[in-house]
């Protein structure tokens, strides 16, 4: 899946107006999303809460250091480092951008006040400590760095990122459709190694021509009312044979002669179901005739369930109950 990684870019801002917008150029062209003091130049306490969100949402922090300490709180720190500190608390991977000679820097983009250097040096130390930087002098060199820091970083410490809605729906489900399939194979070599079901030899079976009333529930305008049919065990392995080819759980072949019954019955009620002791009754006969195999499996959510499938007779009979014969001409 393609993602796209947010990083927040943290500096002074007048001084350094050059080389955020060179990072930032570096930054789309790596096809990240930048954040940063352009949304909000202005740097105060409560302009700060909501540079928290807008970090929280980062996956990455690109921290350039020039020859300003910046702002500072009613605490004497400045915004900058404040906002290190927070993408610290917060776990995101920094990617620091020191100027190799604070000295060198013209006079109108240094500190003058002797405080706020000592506070930029200590600042600069450490960051530096225990951590990997990178050095620049010219603001034409940030881009290259960016690219060659912020690439190794990503693939060293891989964040969430951010995806298309519809690309990542479409990954999601292609992902869930490939671990039903395998699944799915699984539960058919499970079935494969089911014994073959055979007939009982029961001198009383009764055979396919014979009949059975079969009863259910329903609700007619409301109020709860009954349904009865009968039909004969061929009939009844009629109506579930296609189905069998896909080893149904028993609720599916339940579902499937309850609509087949109720709608032969003519009734024209609503939320029909039928008798549970009649279907048990139904899959131990059909099992009996040795038409279907019952096999307790692994559902797809991790349980057991009870699963159907057709043996070679019941295959064979299917074809002849349900297949579409040609038509002689007179």
């Amino acid at each position: 899946m393609e993602k796209r990684y947010q990083v927040f870019v943290s500096s002074t801002y007048a001084d350094l107006k050059e080389e955020r917008q060179k990072v930032i150029q570096a930054l789309m062209e790596l096809d990240c999303i930048p954040a940063g003091m352009e949304l909000f130049p202005a740097a105060d306490e409560e302009q700060f809460e909501f540079i928290k969100r807008v970090i929280d949402d980062c996956d990455y922090y690109l921290l350039i250091i020039g020859g300003r300490y910046g702002s500072t709180t009613a605490q004497g720190i400045s915004y900058t480092e404040q906002e290190y500190d927070y993408a610290l608390t917060r776990g995101l991977k920094v990617v620091a951008l020191l100027h190799e000679n604070p000295d060198e820097i013209s006079f109108g983009k240094s500190e003058q006040d002797p405080e706020l250097r000592s506070r930029l040096q200590a600042f600069r130390d450490r960051v530096a400590t225990d951590r990997l930087v990178r050095f620049w002098r010219y603001a034409d060199q940030l881009p290259g760095i960016v690219a060659l820091s912020l690439s190794k970083t990503i693939k060293m410490y891989p964040a969430v990122g951010w995806v298309r809605a519809d690309r990542a729906s479409s990954e999601e489900l292609l992902t869930e459709i490939n671990e039903l399939r395998k699944q799915n194979v699984q539960l058919q070599n499970e079935l494969a190694e089911v014994p073959t079901a055979k007939p009982v030899a029961l001198p009383d079976l009764a055979g396919l021509d014979e009949s059975i009333e079969l009863h259910g529930e329903c609700y007619y305008s409301g109020r709860r009312g009954t349904w009865k049919v009968r039909a004969t065990w061929s009939e009844l392995f009629s109506f579930i044979a296609p189905y069998l080819i896909k080893h149904p759980h028993e609720d599916t072949v339940k579902n499937v002669l309850k609509d087949a019954l109720f709608d032969r019955s003519g009734s024209s009620g609503t939320a029909a179901s039928l008798e549970d002791q009649e279907f048990q009754t139904i899959s131990l006969q059909l099992k009996a005739l040795g038409l279907v195999n019952l096999s307790y499996l692994k559902t797809v959510q991790g349980g057991m369930g009870l699963f159907w499938s057709a043996t070679p007779a019941g295959e064979r009979l299917a074809l002849e109950l349900r297949t579409v014969r040609t038509k002689q001409n007179a």
